[in-house]
């Protein structure tokens, strides 16, 4: 059976309670360990984990990246989670289960440039990287072992090592023969994990685990599931797929396979993102035009920075509002050409917004960018529309002032009060 040690990356077919060479307790058992290429990354509590890295002293601190008593928490340190604190949870909750923890405003464009120096660390190891969000990706190492002179399970110990170094961030990996088993076995040991599960352990591995374990199967689906006595993942695995069918729809059959941790998906490095959009949450309920004009202005700035950040260009925007009472509304227009600047999404989205005000008490707003269009034909103007190309520039020269001197160097007149 092969053994990784993940401090100084040697595999060596022996057990070892300590690594011979370096002495190291880090180490890794699996008799597949030299032979799976499908990894799954997860950089761990990311949000928070930027910011005690650049705040040392909150390092043993619980730490919620979040705003506002009436917002949600954006990510907890893993000192927080002990309290029961979770990501999407309401700020006033987390604070009640941990009032002694350090809340910290979400500074978006900090964690791009983290999640950007971890994304050039992960093209070093494989063309064949598939982002899945700001801070997490699948791989796919097959072929690599020549041009790296060691294993995919080498290579990633070496990159998590890297991540540590140079980002000053955590990440935990999940290795396996598909992205199915590769993302549970990311979430398996965190933080700092690394997990490995092959293809002819996977369903026995499944079999125990409750049904929510599996990605796809939300709320909804667990209660169908449990109307049916099906609570755990091994019960799902024995069902007859005509059973699949006829108890679940048309995909049940596709549901059984993955209770069997079975997946043909492949990284795919050219999948588009799906979304890009920005909300807040009120500190008071607002009604007014005027008052939601301006939150409406700083989302638009925000989706404007994110959309420039993935290289890509909103083609419409979809408006979400979240009244007093919770009820959502989301409404949708198309541009008449792709944009990337805040003033144009705002012009559309304050459209759609001013058909909502009518006396309604709001507590969040939100903004979209969809369709979402490759950002190189973003706002180039033609004859009917011969202000769009001097606006860029405008634009261009507030977020040149901005990267010299911070995001407060220039401000537009609407976004102050």
């Amino acid at each position: 059976m092969a053994s990784l040690c993940r401090d100084c990356c040697v595999v060596a077919d022996i057990i070892p309670d300590r690594c011979p060479g370096c002495g190291g307790q880090r180490l890794i058992h699996h008799r597949s360990l030299t032979h799976l290429t499908i990894a799954h990354i997860d950089c761990d509590a990311f949000y928070a984990s930027v910011e005690k890295r650049d705040r040392p002293e909150l390092r043993a601190r619980p730490v919620i990246v979040g705003g506002g008593t009436r917002g949600v928490v954006t990510a907890a340190c893993y000192v927080a989670r002990i309290y029961g604190v979770k990501s999407a949870m309401p700020m006033f909750k987390a604070l009640k289960a941990c009032p002694d923890a350090v809340v910290i405003k979400p500074d978006f464009a900090k964690y791009v440039a983290a999640s950007r120096q971890v994304r050039a660390l992960m093209q070093d190891l494989t063309p064949l990287v598939q982002p899945l969000s700001i801070d997490e990706a699948v791989l796919d190492l097959s072929g690599t072992e020549a041009l790296h002179g060691a294993v995919p399970a080498a290579v990633l110990a070496r990159f998590a090592n890297a991540v540590e170094s140079a980002v000053g961030v955590t990440v935990s990996i999940g290795l396996a023969a598909n992205r199915l088993m590769a993302k549970i076995a990311a979430g398996r040991d965190k933080p700092r994990g690394f997990t490995v599960i092959d293809g002819d352990e996977a369903a026995a591995f499944l079999a125990p685990e409750p049904v929510r374990l599996l990605p796809g199967i939300g709320a909804a689906m667990a209660r169908k599931l449990e109307t049916l006595g099906i609570t755990r993942l091994g019960q799902l695995q024995a069902l007859p797929d005509r059973d699949a069918v006829r108890k679940l729809g048309d995909d049940g059959w596709l549901l059984v396979r993955r209770a069997r941790g079975e997946d043909s998906r492949v990284v795919d490095p050219t999948r588009e993102t799906k979304s890009i959009s920005a909300e807040t949450t009120f500190e008071h309920d607002l009604s007014t035009l005027a008052e939601l004009e301006r939150p409406l202005w700083r989302m638009c700035e925000m989706l404007a920075r994110r959309l420039k950040d993935a290289e890509l260009a909103a083609g419409g925007v979809v408006l979400k509002l979240k009244t007093a009472s919770f009820t959502q509304r989301t409404r949708n227009a198309r541009l008449s050409s792709p944009t990337v600047l805040p003033d144009r999404l705002f012009d559309l989205a304050r459209e759609l917004l001013g058909k909502e005000v009518n006396g309604t008490a709001f507590r969040l707003i939100g903004i979209g960018a969809h369709p979402l269009v490759p950002g190189s034909g973003a706002d180039q103007g033609d004859l009917a529309d011969p202000d769009t190309p001097g606006r860029a520039a405008v634009q261009a020269a507030i977020d040149t002032l901005r990267g010299r001197f911070g995001d407060t160097a220039i401000a537009r007149g609407r976004s102050l009060r």
